[in-house]
């Protein structure tokens, strides 16, 4: 019958589908069987060689041949079609074909192919990257001179590189956090970072680095000295006498010393809160009292001040008695618009230590007082009914009996 006819050869209809399943499997262990490409990405900076190779393992002699990216043969074996002469043979023998390019710009960036002519073909490709460092590195600053206690502005840009680069900031060695915003144009790279950094006069002539981070360069920076200017630091010292109080009928002199940027132009000296004596000299930063006398007490202030502000330091005196023997006052100095003197007065702990030396003589003597009140006493009644006899003979039979009763002889202690 018709329906159950079957064709002649051949498999049946269930196992074709199988049978070309198998085939494919077959063609795909021949293709690479004993054959296998082996290659690696290269990443090169613009300029610089970069070097293509095309290996074999387990090698039948086949031929090697070597594609750019527009799929045109570079090398056939050792053979070079394209005219292009920064193409270089390096190495070729029947497991490897190796090619330099030199001068790379990243118009040469992509895909090559090597291919192995079997059967079927072998294929694999290798990618170029092409990094392309900064072309300059600038830092813009606010202002060329600052004023301590200001914040500035610095700017740091990279330009044209590939890929983006990483922007750091240093302030001598420690660093420091800025902002940066990255602009592309085509396949190139602008970075621009900004720093905020508010001064002080420890700043002046302290360098701000800016330093690049990019795979194509190293220790790539510039960098900009901070210029800070700063009102006076004031500083008095005691030239004479160099130890020892300052007694009346001795001299003294004082130094002012003052620093700043710029420097210190207008110094003078003053007497705080009262006039200066007539007998003191004063001479440029220096003051002279030739013969102290106790109305020479009091703070005498050193004032300096420049283009950016004044400031000043005290010096306490106290004169002391030519007999006196305590140790020196000692003066203290300090710079600054709230410039304070502190000295210890010796002899006001003396004075201290006298009251506390009398009010433990005073405890002593009450103590003394109370215990001398207070000690014990001692009776004796060996005697007792003797007082009270008409006669003698009559007291010496009563004191006897007295003695013999044992009861009426003790000892009292109060």
């Amino acid at each position: 019958m018709a329906g159950r006819a079957q064709p002649s050869g051949g498999p049946g209809p269930g196992l074709l589908p199988l049978l070309l399943l198998l085939l494919s499997a077959a063609a795909v262990i021949r293709t690479g069987e004993g054959q296998n490409l082996v290659t690696e990405d290269v990443t090169v900076v613009e300029g610089d060689v970069a070097t293509i190779s095309c290996r074999v393992k387990n090698s039948d002699d086949s031929v090697i041949q070597l594609l750019n990216p527009n799929r045109q043969t570079i090398y056939f074996r050792d053979f070079r079609p394209l005219k292009d002469s920064r193409f270089q043979l390096v190495n070729f023998s029947n497991s490897e074909l190796r090619v330099s390019l030199t001068n790379v710009s990243v118009s040469d960036e992509g895909r090559y192919f090597c291919q192995l002519y079997t059967d079927p073909p072998q294929e694999i490709y290798t990618t170029i990257t092409v990094l392309v460092p900064p072309r300059n590195l600038v830092i813009d600053i606010q202002k060329e001179v600052a004023v301590e206690g200001e914040e500035i502005e610095l700017n740091c840009t990279a330009m044209a590189s590939r890929p983006a680069t990483t922007i750091r900031w240093f302030k001598g060695n420690k660093e420091l956090t800025g902002k940066s915003e990255v602009e592309q144009w085509l396949d190139m790279y602008t970075v621009t970072s900004q720093l905020v950094l508010k001064v002080g006069r420890e700043d002046d002539g302290v360098p701000v680095i800016c330093l690049v981070d990019h795979p194509a360069v190293k220790d790539l920076q510039t960098q900009r000295y901070l210029e800070v200017m700063y009102k006076p630091q004031v500083r008095v010292s005691q030239n004479y006498p160099v130890q020892g109080l300052t007694r009346e009928g001795e001299p003294l002199e004082l130094t002012c010393a003052a620093f700043g940027k710029p420097q210190p132009t207008d110094m003078r000296w003053l007497r705080v809160d009262d006039e200066m004596p007539q007998h003191v000299v004063v001479s440029g930063s220096n003051l002279l009292i030739s013969n102290l006398n106790k109305t020479d007490n009091g703070t005498y202030r050193c004032e300096a001040s420049n283009a950016v502000g004044k400031s000043h330091a005290d010096y306490m005196l106290f004169v002391y008695d030519t007999t006196a023997t305590t140790e020196p006052a000692v003066h203290d100095s300090r710079a600054g618009e709230e410039g304070v003197i502190r000295s210890v007065d010796h002899a006001v702990v003396g004075g201290v230590v006298a009251v506390v030396v009398f009010a433990m003589l005073c405890l002593l003597i009450i103590l003394g007082r109370y215990f001398a009140r207070h000690k014990g006493t001692y009776f004796t009644h060996e005697a007792k009914g003797a007082d009270d006899a008409a006669d003698a003979d009559t007291a010496i039979i009563n004191a006897e009996g007295g003695q013999n009763n044992s009861e009426e002889k003790k000892e009292y202690f109060i």
